[in-house]
């Protein structure tokens, strides 16, 4: 049966790409591995070396030019990938990719390295809900988290105070187990973690009754949590060492804090401004008036020009949130809402059709620029 191509194989387009080509390399080598398939070993050994002779052409800009050019006849001689050439411990820069697939290779190894130094701990995260001041003038609040840390009767330990680990009778206190397999290309040995002591190299014959050999328990702590002045919805603080404990010595994690702002009854935020709206009477706006409007730090008067239109903006320098890397502050943006009456009076009405009666068209701002549109559209 002749080869199938290898553009094929790999799943890829002929103008594909390096990039394209090792990521398709990457999933397949993956899928087909024999340690991956335990009820197919054969079968996926099978596929495992079709994927891999492709991949070694196809990544070799020289090859490949005579693969596109000649196709599988290019190596016909014996040159190059596709002939068998390679067993499963000479693929160029193999345990490298697996290292990337596992961070470490199957079980924590992958051709004999593993990882078994001080590892960091996990992080922790958590929620907090702040108000809308807290937010802008930054606030400081002392939470409660329950986290892994060291049992203090072992020291960590996991065994019983007076007694210490003993070597791991399975793996010789090396915390690895070598498997050998044999494949239709020969024998196959790969490094594993071991089971009965989890790649410590140490087990543990009489527990510590505090921490049931865990050398860890499960401990309320308190934490002061300082949000800076500025922050919005959806920021997040990271505080440094909160976290889990770390394994075999390593750092502990750190505390995710994200936040979010409860809503405001009167301001909201735009960046790093503070805008809301006033309603005003049609009197204020025609005459003129000082009205009193609140802002993040207290009242303040804010003065109603004589002829202020509907929705005009007003701004208030520095009275927003402060910026959060950097300094000063937003501005308060207040839009001023007219106000109309309903339910009037007769003598009402009367008064209002006398007043309109007196009011000269160049006098309402949006019906000077309304007519002077009609004019010029249909005038000429």
């Amino acid at each position: 049966m002749g080869k199938r191509d290898y553009y094929e194989v790999l799943g890829v387009e002929r103008g594909a790409s390096d990039e394209e080509i090792k990521k398709a390399y990457r999933k397949l080598a993956r899928k087909y591995h024999p340690d991956m398939n335990p009820d197919n070993q054969d079968g996926a050994a099978e596929k495992f070396k079709e994927v891999h002779d492709a991949y070694d052409v196809l990544r070799d800009k020289e090859k490949r030019g005579r693969y596109d050019q000649f196709g599988h006849t290019a190596f016909d001689m014996g040159a190059g990938a596709g002939q068998g050439g390679a067993g499963f411990g000479d693929f160029g820069g193999f345990d490298d990719i697996f290292d990337t697939f596992f961070g470490g290779g199957f079980g924590g190894s992958f051709g004999g390295r593993q990882r078994r130094g001080p590892r960091r701990g996990p992080d922790l995260q958590m929620n907090m809900e702040i108000s809308f001041e807290d937010a802008a003038f930054g606030v400081e609040r002392e939470v409660t988290i329950h986290r892994w840390e060291e049992c203090k009767e072992c020291a960590g330990s996991g065994a019983a105070p007076g007694t210490e680990p003993v070597t791991c009778y399975k793996c010789g206190g090396s915390g690895q187990m070598r498997i050998n397999q044999q494949t239709p290309f020969g024998q196959f040995s790969s490094v594993t973690t071991c089971d009965n002591c989890r790649g410590t190299g140490k087990t543990i014959e009489k527990p510590c009754g505090k921490c049931k050999g865990k050398g860890k328990v499960r401990r309320p702590r308190k934490v002061s949590i300082r949000v800076p002045a500025g922050v919005d919805n959806g920021s997040a603080l990271r505080l440094a060492g909160e976290g889990e404990l770390g394994d075999q010595g390593g750092p502990p994690g750190d505390l995710i804090v994200r936040l979010r702002v409860r809503p405001h009854k009167v301001f909201k935020r735009e960046k790093d401004n503070v805008v809301m709206e006033v309603p005003i009477s049609f009197v204020q706006a025609a005459l003129g008036d000082e009205i009193e409007i609140p802002t993040l730090e207290g009242k303040t008067t804010l003065k109603i020009p004589e002829g202020t239109q509907p929705n005009a903006v007003f701004h208030m320098r520095g009275k927003g949130i402060p910026h959060l890397q950097g300094y000063g502050k937003g501005d308060q943006i207040i839009t001023v809402k007219i106000g109309i009456p309903t339910k009037l009076t007769a003598k009402q009405k009367e008064m209002l059709k006398k007043f309109d009666a007196t009011v000269q068209s160049d006098q309402y701002q949006d019906r000077k620029g309304f007519f002077k549109k009609m004019k010029d559209a249909f005038m000429g």
